[in-house]
């Protein structure tokens, strides 16, 4: 059984709390603060160090002391994403520089007028990628298909304080409403973005072998992005040092509904990426299952 339950860390206190900081203190000086917070996930959040522990230490070939020092700075890194996605969408996206690698595709496909899917994970800080992607113009619309509820009221408080946000989120529906929603969004030559790497319990999955040991991938993202005959692209925004985001952007070669070679296309950039960016997949849940109860 998967151990997430559909919503993600974090609250709208701590949030609130995020905003107090970066208004008071500014964004670097905000940072000392996650010391305290990570310190208190890494000393009480005995079930997510266990899971977080056995991605770095059995997953990726830590050794168990660095393991442990990564799943603080786990915490701590996380904090940091929040932090910035606060203070950017409050308006302070000139103190943050950012650089594209591949910012061409997604170039290339606006100017086909037919709209696309990206695919991204939770890693890094792909929420902010509005503020940054702003450049490609006026026609640019991310429409975020979601089923994490408890957002709403974040980002209804992040409305309140930040500068209007443009993405648009399409929540998805039992009554698959939403696939109408998705289709006149690719009509109107806007993009779609999935999260390819959380499931929950009762909804079709695939399973595949991801960093040497199966798991299980919601369907969903991979059935859609294949059937639509709109180019799939899997864009991630990460973290690097000195305030610093990097933007990547990687086109999909599949067929149309080949949702397997998709996954594994998928699966093999994922990798990628948790490799050159290990502190920053924020997936604290049993993703492997091998600690089912």
């Amino acid at each position: 059984m998967s151990d997430w339950d559909g919503k993600s860390k974090g609250n709208l206190l701590g949030y609130k709390i995020f905003v107090f900081c970066i208004r008071n203190l500014g964004v670097k000086a905000s940072y000392f603060v996650l010391y305290f917070v990570a310190a208190y996930y890494f000393l009480f959040l005995k079930k997510t160090n266990r899971v977080t522990f056995y991605y770095f230490h059995d997953r990726l070939g830590y050794s168990r002391s660095k393991a442990r020092k990564m799943v603080f700075m786990s915490y701590y890194t996380f904090g940091q994403t929040l932090i910035d996605k606060t203070a950017i969408s409050a308006g302070m996206r000139d103190k943050f520089t950012y650089e594209f690698d591949g910012i061409e595709r997604l170039k290339n496909l606006l100017a086909n007028k037919n709209g696309g899917v990206l695919i991204s994970s939770h890693i890094g800080n792909f929420e902010i990628a509005e503020y940054f992607l702003s450049d490609l113009g006026d026609e640019f619309q991310i429409n975020l298909l979601i089923s994490d509820l408890e957002h709403r009221a974040i980002k209804e408080y992040l409305e309140s304080i930040a500068s209007k946000t443009s993405v648009k989120f399409i929540i998805i529906e039992e009554d698959l409403s939403h696939i109408y929603k998705i289709n006149n969004a690719l009509a109107n030559n806007e993009l779609i973005c999935l999260t390819g790497d959380r499931y929950l319990d009762g909804v079709k999955h695939f399973n595949a072998t991801l960093l040497g040991k199966n798991a299980n991938f919601p369907a969903g993202p991979f059935l859609i992005a294949s059937r639509l005959k709109v180019p799939v692209i899997f864009v991630y925004v990460m973290k690097e040092k000195n305030l610093h985001y990097h933007l990547y952007a990687r086109e999909a070669e599949v067929k149309h509904r080949d949702d397997k070679s998709l996954l594994k296309a998928y699966i093999e950039n994922l990798e990628w990426m948790l490799k050159k960016y290990p502190l920053q997949w924020f997936n604290y849940f049993d993703f492997w299952q091998v600690f089912k109860k």
